[in-house]
C-alpha cells in the first residue's frame, strides 16, 4: 500500500516542475512513510510514497522497465503476482525485483492496457507508456483502493488522495453543491463526483487512458446477476464446498507479505472466519479489536470468545466518545467528504494501536454481507415486499420486530411508529430502488438543514433518479435480493465502507487492509448463487454459515447480525467541551460557510444536547453530517483561500 500521485500533459505543452510533484507527494507521506521517489519528464510525472510490504529492499517506485519505455507508480497489491510472474518469465520476461510492482509493468508490456483483467488486487496505478505516449490509470474491481483526477489547462492531475490534487498550480478546492446532496442521501457521492467540484474519482473496476489529447473512462469489470428464472448451476452442497475452497484461497493470497499480517476481530461472524482462516495459515496470528463503554454497541464479550477460541495474542482498544470528538477533525481530513456516522473515528484509533504495535498489514471481514446477504436491510426488503403485496394487512407488518435486534430504541418503539417508519415507499414495489427507499429517506433528512443559497444552487436536482439512471439494463430482471445487493456492493461499500470507514483512516497511519471476501472470485460466485443460498426465512448468510460455522464457536455461528457502529452526536456533546464544535456550528459560522439554516442547526444542536429519550438516527446523521461539512469546509475550502 502506497500513495501515488502525477500529471501528463494532454498535449505537448511545458510541464509543471518537479516541486509541485514534491508538494503533491509530501501530501501523502502518511501513507507511505518508508520511502518515495519521483519521475519526471517533458510530457508526464509520476511520483510515490511507499509503505514497503513485499519485496523491501527490491521494490522501490517509480518503477521502469529496463529500456525505460514503461514507468509505473503503484498503490496496494497485486495478490496473485506469484503465479502471473511466472506465466509472466516462461513467456521471456526478465525479472530484476521480487515486487508485484514489476508485475504489471511487466503483463502491460505483455498485453497492454488489458492486463489488469488478469489482476487480482487492491489496486490503483498510472503507467507511462513513453513509446505510446499514453497514460493508463486503473483501479481495483471492489473500490478498495482511492484514486482522483482532474483537468486543469490541458493537464491531467492525479492522485491516491485529493489533497495532492490543490498541490498543483490552479486547482481550487470548492465544496460541489451536488456531491453534498448525494453524501446526505447515499452517505457517499457517486462516483465519480466526489464532494470538490471539478475533482473526479475514477469508479470501481474501470480504467482511464489518456492518449493524443483525450481522456477515455471505460469499465473493464462490472459486477451482474443472473435472471430471476435462471436454474441454481449448483446444489448447496457443491456450492458449500465452492464457496470454502474460493475463500481459503482468497484468505492465503492475502498472507503473501514479508512483514506480519494481523487481522482485525470484532466479534461478528465475518471477521471471525477471516480470522479462522488466517489461523490455520499463521499459527501465531495477532488480532485487534474495539470495545466501547455502551453495551449497545459493544462487543468485546464475543471477540473474548472468538481469542478463547483461537487462542490468538490479543489487544484491544477501548474506545470512549471523547476521544471520538478529539480526532474527528482529523478524521474528515483523510475521508475528504462528508461523513454522517462517527464510527470511521473509532476506527481511525484502531489502525493507529495497530501501526504502534509495528504491523502494517490486517486482514479484516468487509464485504461478506454484501456478498452473501448478511445486512438487516436485504432482510427489510424481503419484509416489506411480503407486507406491500397485502399493505392492508394487520399482521404482515408485525414481523417487522424481527428486524435491527441490536437497535434497542427502534424495538422500543410501539408498532404503529415502526409500521409507519418502513412504510416508506412501500407503494412504490417496482421502484428499482425499493430496498432502500426507507434508508436513503432517513438520510435525506439533512435536507431540511440546507441554506437557502444550498437549495437554489441544487434546484430540483434529485440523487435517486440520477442512481436510477445509472442501474444496469437488465437490473428489472434480477431477483428483489439481487437488486438490493447491487445497491449496496456499488454504492455504501466503496462509498463508504471501503473509503471513509477503510482505506482512509486505516492508511491514515500506513496500515493496509485487505479482504478475502472482496476477492473478484469469491464476488462473482456469491452474484451467482440462489437468493434462497443466502437469506432464508430471515436468516442471513445461510450458506456461508452452513459452511464456516464449523470453524468457529456456535455462540459465534448463531448471533444476529450486528454491524460496527460508534456513538455518534453524544461523542461531541456529552463528555466535555469541545471547542471546535462549538465554534463551528455556531450561527456565525455556519452563516460564514453557506451551506446550511443557522437557526435549523442551532435548534438540532440544543436537542442533541437535551434529548428527550434517544437521539433519532436522522438527528444523530443530521448532526454528524454537518459537523463534518463544516470541518471540511474548514480544513480545505476556507484553508486555501
Amino acid at each position: 500500500m502506497c500513495g501515488i500521485a502525477g500529471y501528463f500533459a494532454l498535449t505537448p505543452r511545458a510541464l509543471a516542475p518537479r516541486a509541485v510533484l514534491e508538494r503533491m507527494v509530501e501530501a501523502v507521506r502518511h501513507r507511505g512513510p518508508d520511502a518515495g521517489g519521483i519521475y519526471h519528464d517533458g510530457r508526464a510525472a509520476l511520483g510515490h510514497r511507499r509503505l514497503s510490504i513485499i519485496d523491501l529492499a527490491g521494490g522501490r517506485q517509480p518503477l521502469s522497465t529496463a529500456d525505460e519505455r514503461l514507468w509505473v507508480t503503484f498503490n496496494g497489491e497485486i495478490f496473485n503476482y506469484v503465479e502471473l510472474t511466472e506465466e509472466l518469465v516462461a513467456r521471456g520476461c526478465n525479472f530484476r525485483t521480487k515486487s508485484d510492482t514489476e508485475t504489471i509493468l511487466h503483463a502491460y508490456a505483455e498485453h497492454g492496457p488489458s492486463c489488469v483483467e488478469s489482476f487480482n488486487g487492491d489496486f490503483a496505478y498510472a503507467i507511462w507508456d513513453r513509446a505510446r505516449q499514453r497514460l493508463v490509470v486503473a483501479r481495483d474491481r471492489m473500490g478498495v483502493r482511492p484514486l482522483y483526477y482532474t483537468v486543469h489547462h490541458g493537464v491531467l492531475v492525479f492522485a491516491s488522495e485529493v489533497k495532492s490534487l490543490f498541490q498543483y498550480p490552479g486547482v481550487r478546492a470548492e465544496l460541489d453543491p451536488l456531491g453534498l446532496d448525494q453524501c446526505f442521501t447515499f452517505w457517499s457521492p457517486l462516483a465519480p463526483r466526489t464532494a470538490f467540484r471539478d475533482v473526479f474519482e475514477l469508479p470501481p473496476g474501470h480504467q482511464l487512458i489518456a492518449e493524443d489529447g483525450a481522456i477515455t473512462v471505460q469499465p473493464y469489470w462490472t459486477l451482474r446477476f443472473p435472471r430471476r428464472d435462471e436454474q441454481p448451476w449448483m446444489n448447496e452442497a457443491q456450492a458449500a464446498e465452492r464457496v470454502e475452497a474460493l475463500l481459503a484461497d482468497a484468505t492465503r493470497i492475502r498472507m503473501r507479505a514479508d512483514v506480519p499480517v494481523g487481522a482485525y476481530l470484532s466479534g461478528g461472524f465475518d471477521s471471525s472466519a477471516t480470522t479462522a482462516l488466517a489461523q490455520r495459515l499463521n499459527p501465531a496470528l495477532r488480532t485487534f479489536s474495539l470495545e466501547f463503554e455502551s453495551p449497545e454497541l459493544d462487543e468485546s464479550a464475543y471477540q473474548r470468545t472468538m481469542v478463547e477460541a483461537l487462542k490468538t495474542d490479543h489487544s484491544a482498544l477501548r474506545c470512549k466518545g471523547g476521544d471520538i470528538a478529539r480526532h474527528f477533525p482529523q478524521v474528515i481530513r483523510h475521508t475528504e467528504r462528508p461523513i454522517v456516522r462517527s464510527a470511521p473515528a473509532a476506527l481511525y484509533l484502531l489502525s493507529r494501536e495497530v501501526r504502534d504495535h509495528g504491523f502494517k498489514v490486517v486482514l479484516t471481514g468487509e464485504g461478506a454481507d454484501e456478498v452473501f446477504g448478511g445486512y438487516d436491510i436485504f432482510k427489510e426488503a424481503a419484509v416489506r415486499h411480503f407486507w406491500a403485496r397485502q399493505p392492508a394487512s394487520a399482521w404482515r407488518p408485525l414481523l417487522l420486530r424481527r428486524l435491527y435486534p441490536y437497535l434497542g430504541g427502534l424495538q422500543s418503539q410501539p408498532a404503529r411508529y415502526l409500521e409507519a417508519f418502513f412504510r416508506t415507499g412501500l407503494e412504490q414495489r417496482d421502484d428499482p430502488l425499493f430496498s432502500h427507499l426507507p434508508r436513503f429517506a432517513t438520510t435525506r433528512r439533512i435536507a431540511q438543514f440546507y441554506s437557502a443559497d444550498l437549495r437554489a444552487t441544487i434546484n430540483g436536482y434529485n440523487a435517486l433518479e440520477e442512481l436510477r439512471s445509472t442501474l444496469p439494463a437488465d437490473f428489472s430482471t434480477w431477483h428483489p435480493l439481487s437488486r438490493a445487493q447491487y445497491l449496496e456492493t456499488g454504492g455504501l461499500l466503496p462509498g463508504y465502507i471501503l473509503s471513509s470507514q477503510g482505506d482512509r483512516v486505516a492508511m491514515a497511519h500506513a496500515v493496509e487492509g485487505r479482504f478475502p471476501f472482496l476477492d473478484h472470485r469469491v464476488v462473482e460466485f456469491g452474484a451467482a448463487l440462489p437468493p434462497s443460498l443466502k437469506l432464508r426465512s430471515l436468516r442471513e448468510k445461510y450458506l456461508l454459515r452452513r459452511t464456516l460455522g464449523h470453524h468457529l464457536p456456535r455462540e459465534i455461528v448463531e448471533r444476529p447480525k450486528q454491524p460496527y457502529r460508534a456513538p455518534d452526536s453524544e461523542s461531541f456533546l456529552k463528555e466535555g467541551k469541545s471547542d471546535y464544535v462549538e465554534a463551528l456550528l455556531a450561527p456565525d459560522a455556519i452563516a460564514r460557510a453557506g451551506y446550511f439554516e443557522p437557526r435549523a442547526v442551532r435548534r438540532l444542536v440544543d436537542k442533541c444536547r437535551n434529548p428527550v429519550g434517544a437521539v433519532s438516527a436522522g438527528d444523530n446523521m443530521a448532526f454528524v453530517g454537518i459537523l463534518s461539512t463544516q470541518l471540511l469546509h474548514s480544513a480545505f475550502v476556507q484553508a486555501l483561500i
